[in-house]
């Protein structure tokens, strides 16, 4: 067959966990920061062409969120296939093994933090660079969607970004899931596309992806502090997207094919 039935993408996901923890913390922040830049780059990309659709969000705003999540998959297809460390799909991936005790939960904990680390400083490096740097956001409508989507990410009440964070990594975990189940490029490509592009259109809250967003916003001039980045946003996000994973995909993946 040309892919894994569900409880072999379980199977699957527990030697990747493995493989993960075995792994040196210097290569693994590395990667990590590579994961944090691609998303980065996917959400450059979705600014620059659906964020300069000032007609069509206006005449049709749900074909500019079709387009702005059309585009950003890129990023989580570059780490899913060049190899990448995602904080958001490790949150599901170690679960499983976790659950049936063959491994510490300290293991993703390490891991985690690993990861979102370098997934920080990957995201933040592209906002810098190859966003602010370059002045490709300095004017026209895709600053301006910038600005108003940083704005409305921060504005949003702490539970509302928690609950959009659950549902956003509930499908990139899952988008995740699907590409290990593929054993081809294309079949990886179209299980990653669907649910990334759901979540972005649907407006949900991606934590690694918000540390490219809004404080890509912060340097060309919003609004918005720091502070107000880190509370308002980034740490109900994270926790959103640590439930989403955790719970919605390992847990109940791992209760359904592999718990006796």
């Amino acid at each position: 067959m040309a892919y894994y039935n569900p409880k072999e993408i379980v199977e699957v996901l527990n030697q990747t966990a493995k493989t993960k923890n075995e792994f040196p913390y210097k290569k693994t922040l590395v990667l990590a920061f590579l994961g944090g830049a691609y998303i980065a780059l996917g959400g450059l990309l979705a600014l620059i062409v659906g964020g300069d659709m000032p007609g069509v969000a206006a005449l049709n705003p749900g074909i500019q969120k079709f387009v702005i999540g059309a585009v950003f998959p890129l990023g989580l297809i570059l780490v899913a296939i060049a190899g990448a460390e995602l904080f958001t799909g490790n949150t599901a991936y170690f679960i499983p093994s976790v659950l049936s005790k063959r491994m510490s939960y300290k293991a993703p904990l390490r891991n985690w933090a690993l990861v979102y680390t370098g997934n920080f400083v990957g995201a933040i490096f592209v906002a810098i660079f190859f966003a602010y740097f370059t002045d490709l956001l300095a004017h026209g409508a895709s600053h301006d969607t910038m600005i108003a989507l940083a704005v409305k990410k921060t504005s949003a009440p702490f539970y509302k970004v928690f609950l959009k964070g659950m549902a956003c990594n509930w499908l990139v975990a899952l988008g995740m899931w699907l590409a290990y189940s593929s054993k081809d490029i294309a079949g990886k490509i179209m299980g990653i596309w669907f649910p990334v592009m759901a979540f972005v259109a649907m407006g949900f809250e991606h934590s690694i992806a918000n540390m490219f967003f809004i404080p890509t916003a912060i340097f060309y001039g919003a609004d918005i502090t720091w502070g107000e980045f880190i509370i308002n946003n980034l740490i109900p996000a994270t926790l959103g997207n640590i439930a989403g994973g955790a719970f919605l995909v390992g847990t109940l993946y791992w209760y359904a094919f592999e718990k006796e």
